[in-house]
């Protein structure tokens, strides 16, 4: 197991605005699962030219978001990796107007990333090894509990999932795949309302 670096905590709206880019988001994604990779490898993941996709991973190097890899070979290629560690971004009701509207629209970003994501998955999970199928979950829950204790169950998720991520698991057993776990909690009681809005 490696030293994990605390998390990057992203609150700069600049930054936030740079990651919100679907190429960006995808680009993270690969990263976050242990791959490096060239602009030009990168480019068939995010479905875009290798000099567009060397922009991209050149803006989110600006921010620190990704760095430098080790070269593979001679040097002529640059080749990128993620910083470790994972990144966490807030923008909370007592943020300047700029971060919130910047932190909106990085998680309307993430969340058409993610869907989309799962989505793929309904579309080919009939096609997959049956195992898989039968080991993955789309499903929603509904429960009643106070501030204090969804804190709780968030804190005991984090905690079971920790072993797993690509960070930890230096030598995972055969068969081991890539899986994305999307983990929602929030109230909906006043999503409906028009009172809760600002």
């Amino acid at each position: 197991m490696t030293e994990e670096r605390p998390p990057l905590q992203i609150r700069d709206p600049r930054v936030m605005r740079a990651l919100a880019h679907p190429a960006r988001l995808a680009i993270i994604d690969a990263l976050a699962t242990g791959q490096t990779g060239t602009a030009t490898q990168f480019a068939q993941v995010v479905g875009l030219s290798p000099s567009a996709t060397s922009y991209h991973l050149r803006a989110l190097a600006k921010y620190g978001l990704v760095e430098d890899a080790p070269s593979r070979g001679d040097g002529r290629e640059r080749v990128w990796q993620r910083v470790s560690g994972p990144l966490r971004f807030e923008a909370g009701p007592n943020d300047s107007p700029e971060v919130r509207e910047a932190g909106q629209a990085l998680v309307d970003a993430v969340l058409d990333r993610d869907d989309a994501q799962a989505r793929q998955w309904a579309e080919a999970a009939a096609f997959d090894e049956p195992e898989w199928y039968d080991a993955s979950r789309i499903s929603k829950n509904y429960i009643l509990v106070t501030a204090e204790e969804l804190q709780k169950i968030n804190e005991a998720v984090e905690e079971l999932i920790k072993p797993y991520s690509f960070m930890r698991r230096l030598d995972p057993p055969a068969g081991a795949r890539p899986v994305a776990i999307n983990y929602r909690a929030f109230p909906i009681d006043r999503l409906a309302s028009e009172d809760s809005k600002p």
